[in-house]
C-alpha cells in the first residue's frame, strides 16, 4: 500500500501551505515592514512609532494588533504605555534573504542596461 503524504494529497497540502501563505500576506504590506524597520534596534511605544512612520493612530494600530496576533510583535506594558517589540528575531534573517535576492537581480538587470547602453554606442 502506497504512502499518503501531504505532497499527494492537495487537500492536506492546502491545509500546510495556507498559515504559510497567511504569514507572507502579513509581510506583504509595506506599512508593516516600515514598523518591524523602525523596531530593529529596540521597543518603540505607539506614538515614537506613529511619528517614525507618518501612520495615523488608528491605521498603526490596525497594523500593531496584525503583527502582534501573528506573533512577530509583541506587546510590553510599563506604567500606561505599551511598548512594542519584535518578538521573533528571525524575522529580520527572512527580510535579509529577500533583501539579498532582490539587490542580486537589481544588479544583473542593471549589467544587462549596461551591456546595451554600451552596443548602441557609436565605436
Amino acid at each position: 500500500m502506497a504512502k499518503t503524504s501531504a505532497h499527494n494529497n492537495p487537500s492536506k497540502q492546502q491545509e500546510f501551505l495556507s498559515p504559510i501563505a497567511d504569514y507572507f500576506k502579513i509581510l506583504s504590506e509595506t506599512s508593516r515592514l516600515q514598523i518591524l524597520s523602525c523596531l530593529k534596534d529596540g521597543a518603540m511605544n505607539a506614538g515614537e512609532l506613529s511619528k517614525a512612520t507618518g501612520l495615523s493612530q488608528a491605521n498603526l494600530s490596525k497594523h500593531l494588533k496584525i503583527l502582534t496576533e501573528a506573533e512577530i510583535l509583541s506587546r510590553q506594558p510599563q506604567g500606561v504605555t505599551i511598548y512594542y517589540e519584535i518578538q521573533d528575531p528571525m524575522i529580520f534573517e527572512l527580510c535579509e534573504l529577500v533583501c539579498g535576492r532582490l539587490y542580486s537581480q537589481m544588479q544583473q538587470k542593471t549589467e544587462a542596461f549596461k551591456q546595451l547602453h554600451l552596443s548602441f554606442r557609436h565605436t
